[in-house]
């Protein structure tokens, strides 16, 4: 008996695949074009912990909170993000902590990046077609919905990959 295997043929993988690899891919896609734009150092991990600061500044303990990390963690992640000029810690209103938020430079790579991305999904939809894209988009989250991952995105608690 012969067994073939699905090995070799992406066409062959599961939706959960195809979309990871497909995410994967466009954050590549965005990472090269913000690095040829002058951002040289940004990370994928970033992402993580600018979607806590895009509604409000924080303290480095509610970002350890919302990232599900320890202080020391955070701590870390925000001394190299504010080296690169993304972040800026600055006073609280207490004036016993310091705030967390993101830079003028952070701004501008979150506009930039959004940019990027807009060109890309233009590029998708030019190969899918606009009723077939908005067919596998509306699949997609529907299916994230599934398997409860959509509330992680509508409060802009996506967990960093382990």
């Amino acid at each position: 008996m012969v067994v073939k295997s699905r090995q070799g043929d992406p066409s062959r993988l599961d939706l959960g695949y195809v979309a990871l690899f497909l995410g994967m891919r466009v954050n590549q896609v965005v990472r090269e074009r913000l690095r040829a734009a002058g951002y040289r150092d940004v990370r994928d991990s970033h992402g993580y912990v600018i979607q806590h600061l895009i509604e409000a500044p924080r303290s480095i303990t509610e970002l350890a909170v919302r990232m599900q990390v320890t202080q020391q963690a955070a701590s870390k992640v925000v001394a190299e993000m504010a080296e690169l000029g993304i972040l800026e810690l600055v006073p609280a209103a207490d004036k016993r902590a310091k705030q967390v938020r993101l830079s003028a430079r952070g701004w501008s790579a979150v506009k930039d990046g959004r940019r990027i991305r807009r060109q890309i999904e233009r590029r998708l939809i030019r190969a899918a077609g606009p009723r077939r894209y908005e067919t596998a988009r509306a699949i997609l989250s529907t299916c994230l919905e599934a398997v409860g991952g959509m509330e992680q995105v509508r409060t802009r608690r996506v967990p960093r990959p382990e």
